[in-house]
């Protein structure tokens, strides 16, 4: 098949690294991977337009731009990534009308409390719109497959984890050797790590929040070190709150390239990140592939990507005490670490490994070409 491939959340080149920004790319390059075409047909985002005038106004010479594109290429059908309230799918439907192409949307979301919110309300209904245009729609997480269901028929909705390239996230027992010797981290010290982008926000408040636990746990006298990857505009209020923990006990290690991070797991015995309002939260996936277990809060997705008392330990969400005492059991009981990190490393192999996703979004796919062609064939027949 040929795919004209959108994301209308976030340009498929974007520099800054994100979860978002990992599945969409993952999912092309899992359909290319079993012998399909995909281009990226439109580079023009959605995110927030039906309030942004001067964006809007752009919508027209990009849906001229995207036709042309798919004329060139001749796709087979259109699939995109990532459609909700925020950013809603301005492209697709409109030419999958024009060129009569089957539209189909892979992690779409639909949760009606936003049709209650004047913020929130214009983008719900061009979101629900898009959604009723579709011929197939793939959700990966249970809830919101469980909200669609409430807008869609079942033979036009498919749920698959997410998936993830899980041979990239293997544990290596050299790189974790080879960094405490570099970071004088004696071998047997154990070790938290936690990363995300320090962006305004949710991200931000997830890393203040470790630093906060972690600090109460020093304070209680507890022997471990924390980790800590990222970067962004927000760095400063991390370093200022870094700079109220012990000396020599934490560390900062910045921005690492995506084919460094098995390395940044590897190094420690503990991932911990309360994960607020994370859609899945890809870090957890890609932690406990690397044989880490989990200290998070039990929120929004967080229990889809984290077993809790199987594979890590979740707090409700906000109790930052419940957290840090998460934490500081994962920290002090080697066996219950041991045995958390094989079942991570083992339920991510098995449930969220990007082979599963792959099959079942390609079926997804032909299910939406098939259905594009019996429409168009009763269409025939009516006139």
């Amino acid at each position: 098949m040929r795919v004209a491939f959108h994301m209308p959340f976030k340009d498929p080149d974007d520099p800054r690294p994100s979860g978002d920004l990992v599945i969409g790319r993952g999912i092309a390059d899992m359909l290319h991977d079993r012998g399909h075409e995909v281009r990226f047909v439109s580079r023009f985002r959605t995110r927030w337009i039906f309030w942004q005038p001067l964006r809007l106004a752009r919508l027209p010479a990009a849906r001229r731009e995207a036709l042309a594109a798919c004329a060139a290429f001749s796709p087979d059908v259109w699939l995109t990534y990532h459609a909700y309230w925020k950013a809603p799918d301005m492209l697709g439907p409109y030419c999958c009308a024009k060129l009569n192409l089957p539209y189909a949307v892979v992690q779409a979301s639909y949760a009606t409390k936003y049709r209650k919110r004047l913020v929130s309300w214009p983008g719900f209904m061009l979101n629900r719109a898009a959604l009723l245009a579709a011929d197939m729609v793939v959700a990966n997480k249970r809830r919101d497959f469980e909200n669609l269901s409430r807008l869609l028929p079942p033979e036009r909705l498919v749920y698959t984890p997410v998936g993830l390239d899980a041979a990239a996230f293997v544990r290596d027992e050299s790189a974790r050797a080879r960094l405490r010797a570099e970071w004088d981290i004696p071998a047997d010290a154990p070790v938290v790590l936690t990363a995300a982008m320090f962006r305004h926000g949710v991200k931000t408040e997830g890393i203040l929040l470790t630093i906060k636990a972690c600090r109460r746990l020093f304070e209680q006298g507890l022997d471990f070190r924390l980790l800590i990857v990222g970067d962004g505009p927000e760095r400063s209020r991390i370093e200022t709150a870094l700079d109220q923990l012990p000396s020599g006990r934490a560390r900062l290690l910045g921005l690492m390239p995506r084919d460094r991070m098995a390395e940044m797991y590897s190094s420690a015995d503990v991932f911990a990140f309360p994960g607020l309002e994370e859609a899945l939260g890809m870090v957890f996936l890609e932690a406990q592939a690397c044989g880490l277990p989990v200290a998070a809060m039990n929120g929004w997705g967080v229990p889809e990507a984290v077993a809790d008392g199987e594979t890590g330990l979740l707090s409700p969400v906000g109790d930052v005490s419940t957290f840090a005492e998460n934490i500081a059991r994962l920290v002090t009981d080697e066996a219950l670490r041991s045995r958390m990190g094989e079942a991570g490393a083992a339920r991510v192999r098995e449930r969220f490994d990007r082979s599963v996703a792959a099959e079942r979004i390609e079926a997804a796919l032909v299910a939406a070409v098939a259905a594009n062609k019996v429409t168009q064939g009763n269409e025939r027949t009516a006139a």
